[in-house]
Parts: structure tokens; C-alpha cells; sequence
């Protein structure tokens, strides 16, 4: 109809919405982790690196630094890992140097307990079939491994790997795949393995710990360095359970332990060759073991190896020092050093013949000739007072004269400050038979079985002296000195007091000290054969329970009765200076 509206126009119709389809496959990269394998295992076994380590690794192997001589430190420092040769080598001890991998892939049999990485170079083909094989969604992938092995990958789930049964030959026949498969994984988070948790960077303290007879530490017949080891991932676990909130502050770093290994040097010595010649044929195990620990004792006891065993132990603590430093330039902690059995008595003969540093700060060395000063003047008017001449305790003083003055003293260094001649000749009769019987002292002292006493005053006089001296009955030697003042000095597990004991040391005075060591603890359990007191020897006359130190995980020790446990005796040895 002419002039009629034609109605509006309507929206086309929009076409209905197509369902989704499954997603498109999508390959996304393995994530590696760094591996090493445990040298000297009968079975191959790879252990992870932790997180922080595996980063580094990473980080340096994604930079393309691997043509150069990259060192990449590990495990606290310890362990350096050569990322060219794929190495990790111990940094502070003698150990076989272990094969580094940088792992995706890995396999596990059914006699395996632990996953095994394939090489780099395999892994890197079964990620570029893998990959492949996402992108296209095509699967039942096969490849062979360098050693004929067959592996597809059926699925993302599930890759599998065929021993070979047969191998290729001049007819033509190929492996099959045929036989008890083993498990594929890719990357490390779908294997069953625990990364080891890093290590603060900051260290606050360093131990050294000195091993005691045997070259092996303990009961599973394990050596120094997994010994101590295991000290140290005991402070690791102490530290996140009682300080993790300091830690994760950086209020607090850690301790580093490192392991002193003497046992080694002495018998290599060729003793064991002069020892196998004179022993007996019978009980042959029973020998060589005594020969292996027991003997270390009488070692000791010799004057040739005493002085092998104890510049072993200086040397080396003052190497394993240095080289700490060197790796750390940034320490300022203490160090402390730990002895078990007879490393103990090693270390304690060791810091009693110590000497004080001389490089002490002005105000230290102030206060200790002061102190000195003190002690010299009373122990003079005590010599004054002996020998009768207590009237000229003034004119000493007045001349600012102590005991270490006086026995420097001359006829007319006496004769000058007025001393009449009477009293002069006692005082030279007195200087005189104090050096000769001193110098009686240290003549038998370097003679096996010298049993002099020392007074408080430190020379030899068993009429008027209370105490032995400390380092009576030591095979002479020539102590050697070390580099740094040690902090505190643990012994665990410890016969000094035994050794004292036969030495003729029947009390410690409790004024002495050890010469640049500030600290003792005296660490034991109740049913160690080798261990013995000390404190009783400071403090006869006074009868205390040794203190009962806490498990660290905080559980009871219930197969120990009241009154047991790893007791903490602590010696009052007063810090010189």
C-alpha cells in the first residue's frame, strides 16, 4: 500500500555459538635440577642439590659460561663444582671427586629405590620427542637410548623404559621391547626426592672438631667428615626449630663445623708396616683393630709420634683457618674448637702449652700488667713475710717492686734501695735456690716419668705447694702455637682427667687457665667407658650433679634412668685477661 511505513528493519539473527573444543596441547619447558652423584657407593646414587645451589648452577649454565673455568661454591662453601668438567670437589678435605649433572629425565627399576638421571645429552632428545610429541598429540613415541635401550612415550603419564632382549647383529634384528619395564619421569617434582633446604649465607661461629682413635668416629664405623656432618645438620635443624623467626630476619646466620683429620698422617707414616711385621698371626681381626685404635693411645704416649700427631692437628687447624678466611673475608665470628676422646686430650695439651698473643690492644695489655702488678706485689710481701724481713715491705713498694722484679735483682741492686746485709744475703740465698730448683723442674720435665710439683708460685717445691703443675707428665714435645684464640673449647667424651690423674695432677688449681682459650665445657653420657670428670679435681670439696643437657628435639631419653643423660660438666677455669 502506496504511502504505508515499512516497519523497521530487523538485527540479523546472530549464529549460535560453536561448543568449545579441547584445548590445543601446550608445551611448556622442564624445569632441571642440578645433581651429584655419591662417590664411593657400590650402587649409583644421585643426590639433589639444594634449591639455592641447583639456582646458581643453573644461573651460570644459562649465561653460557660453561667454555671458561667457572668454580660455582656449594653445600655452605664446602664443595666447589667445576661447571665445565661437571665436578664437585671438596674444598677442605681429601675426597673422591663426585660427577655433577644437570638433570630432567630420570628413570626407576624395580630393585631402584632412588630415581636415576639419564645423561644430559639423552635427556635433551627425550625432551625434543616429548615436545613433539605435546605439539602434535602424537604419542607411543619410541627412541633408543645409547646403550639399546628402548623408551616410549605412551602418554604424558606414562613413559616407559624396555630392557633390550636381543641386540642388533649381522641379520638385521632390532632390540624389543619386551621384558620388566622401567618408570620414566619428567622433572624433578614428579620424582619422590627431598631438596635439601639452603644454608644461611652469614656464617656466625666456626668449630673445628678433632676425631679421637680409629680412623672411623662412631659405632657405624663412619669417618670424621660424615661424623661431623651430621653436627652440622643437627645445628641446621635447631636453628628452624627454635631461631627460624631470627633467621628469616637475618638476625642470625649459622655455625660451620670442619673436621681435623690426623689418624691419616700417622699412619702414613710406615708404622703399619713396622707393626704388621711383629704381629701375631692368631685372632687376625681382633689385632688389626687394635692396631688400627687402641695403639693411637700409646702413639700419644710416644714422644716420636706425639709430636707427628700434634703438628698434624695445628697444621691443620691452622690451614683449614686460613682457607676459611680466605673463602669468607667478610667472618668476624668466633672459633672454637670441639674434641672427642682422645682428640680431647690432644687439643687440651695442645692449648696448655699455648702462649699468650702479644699483639693485644693497648688497654687489654694495660689492665693485665696491672693485674699482674697486683699479684707480684702480694705474692712478694708473702716471700718478705717467709723469710722473716716483713719490715721492708715498704721500701719495695716504695721502689714499685713486685715478685718478677725481685728476681731480677743483683747485690747491688739491694745494696742501692738500703737493704741491710743480712737481709740482703737471705734475699739472694732465697733468688738463688728458686731458680735452681726451677730449672731441676724443667729438666724432668722433658724426661718420661717426671713427677715434680709446681707451686702457686709455678716453680717446683713439694713442701710448700697445694697444686701439680697442669702440664706435668706431657711427652716432651715441641708444642706447636696456633694462629687464632680459640673462643671455647668442648670436649666430648673426654679421659683428661683420667690422663691428669696418671700424670700425678691430683688438683687444678682454680685460678688456672687455659693460656688463650677463655672457655671449657666438658661434654659426656653417663655410660661412655672413656669418659671422666674434671670438676672434682677443681672443686673437691664440693659434691654436684653434673647438668643434664636437653635433647634437642625436645623428647625425653627413656631409656636412660634419673640422673642420666649427655651431662655438660663445666670446669670454672678463669679466663686469663
Amino acid at each position: 500500500m502506496a504511502g504505508r511505513e515499512q516497519p523497521p528493519e530487523q538485527p540479523p539473527v546472530a549464529a549460535a555459538a560453536a561448543p568449545p573444543g579441547p584445548a590445543e596441547p601446550r608445551y611448556e619447558p622442564v624445569a632441571p635440577h642440578w645433581f651429584y652423584r655419591k662417590a664411593a657407593e657400590p650402587r649409583e646414587r644421585w643426590v639433589p642439590f639444594s634449591a639455592q645451589d641447583s639456582a646458581r648452577l643453573e644461573e651460570a649454565h644459562g649465561a653460557g659460561r660453561e667454555k671458561e673455568a667457572v668454580v660455582v661454591p656449594t653445600s655452605g662453601g664446602r664443595y666447589d663444582v667445576h661447571l665445565k668438567q661437571r665436578q664437585r670437589v671438596a674444598v677442605y678435605w681429601e675426597e673422591e671427586v663426585s660427577e655433577v649433572r644437570r638433570c630432567t629425565w630420570f628413570y626407576k627399576g624395580d630393585k631402584d629405590n632412588k630415581y636415576i638421571p639419564y645423561s644430559e645429552a639423552f635427556s635433551e632428545e627425550l625432551e625434543e620427542a616429548y615436545m613433539i610429541a605435546v605439539t602434535l598429540d602424537e604419542w607411543k613415541k619410541k627412541l633408543e637410548s645409547p646403550s639399546r635401550e628402548i623408551i616410549i612415550l605412551h602418554n604424558p603419564k606414562l613413559m616407559v623404559h624396555y630392557h633390550p632382549v636381543a641386540t642388533s647383529d649381522d641379520w638385521g634384528s632390532t632390540p624389543t621391547e619386551q621384558g620388566r619395564p622401567r618408570t620414566v619421569k619428567r622433572g624433578v617434582e614428579n620424582i619422590a626426592v627431598e631438596i635439601p633446604n639452603g644454608e644461611p649465607l652469614q656464617i656466625d661461629h666456626l668449630v673445628f672438631v678433632v676425631h679421637g682413635i680409629g680412623p672411623a668416629c662412631d659405632i657405624r664405623f663412619r669417618s670424621i667428615v660424615q661424623c661431623v656432618n651430621d653436627f652440622r645438620n643437627v645445628s641446621l635443624s635447631m636453628l628452624q626449630a627454635h631461631f627460624k623467626k631470627a633467621q628469616e630476619q637475618q638476625q642470625i646466620g649459622r655455625v660451620e663445623f670442619l673436621p681435623v683429620n690426623w689418624h691419616s698422617s700417622l699412619h702414613s707414616t710406615g708404622v703399619d708396616v713396622d707393626l704388621e711385621r711383629i704381629t701375631l698371626p692368631s685372632i687376625n681381626r681382633l689385632r688389626h683393630f687394635i692396631n688400627d685404635t687402641i695403639l693411637d693411645v700409646f702413639f700419644y704416649n710416644s714422644s716420636t709420634y706425639c709430636q707427628t700427631i700434634v703438628d698434624t692437628v695445628a697444621s691443620e687447624m691452622n690451614r683449614l683457618y686460613q682457607l676459611f678466611l680466605q673463602r669468607n673475608p667478610h667472618f668476624k665470628g668466633g672459633v672454637s674448637i670441639a674434641g672427642h676422646s682422645l682428640g680431647s686430650l690432644i687439643l687440651f695439651d695442645l692449648l696448655t702449652n699455648q702462649k699468650a698473643a702479644p699483639e693485644e690492644d693497648e688497654q687489654s695489655r694495660e689492665g693485665s700488667r696491672t693485674a699482674s702488678s697486683n699479684t707480684g706485689i702480694e705474692e712478694l710481701k708473702e716471700i718478705l713475710e717467709k723469710l722473716e724481713l716483713s719490715e721492708y715491705c715498704d721500701v719495695f713498694e716504695k721502689e714499685k717492686m713486685d715478685r718478677e722484679a725481685l728476681f731480677l735483682c743483683t747485690e747491688e741492686n739491694l745494696k742501692e734501695v738500703g737493704i741491710p746485709l743480712g737481709p740482703r744475703m737471705k734475699i739472694l740465698n732465697y733468688i738463688s735456690s728458686k731458680k735452681e730448683r726451677q730449672g731441676a723442674s724443667e729438666r724432668g720435665a722433658a724426661a718420661p716419668g717426671h713427677s715434680g710439683q709446681a707451686g702457686p708460685d709455678g716453680t717446683s717445691d713439694s713442701r710448700d705447694c697445694q697444686y701439680r703443675d697442669i702440664g706435668l707428665g706431657q711427652v716432651s714435645a715441641n708444642y706447636p702455637q696456633l694462629i687464632y684464640k680459640p673462643t671455647i673449647f668442648f670436649a666430648f667424651g673426654s679421659p683428661i682427667g683420667m690422663f691428669l690423674t696418671v700424670r700425678g695432677v691430683k688438683r687444678i688449681n682454680p685460678n688456672y687457665s687455659l693460656p688463650t682459650c677463655k672457655g671449657f665445657f666438658n661434654i659426656f653420657h653417663p655410660f661412655d667407658p672413656v669418659a671422666y670428670r674434671i670438676e672434682p679435681m677443681i672443686v673437691p670439696d664440693v659434691e654436684f650433679e653434673p647438668m643434664l643437657l636437653p635433647h634437642h628435639k625436645g623428647r625425653k631419653r627413656m631409656h636412660l634412668g634419673k640422673g642420666h643423660g649427655r651431662f655438660l660438666s663445666r670446669p670454672q677455669l678463669q679466663p686469663r685477661g
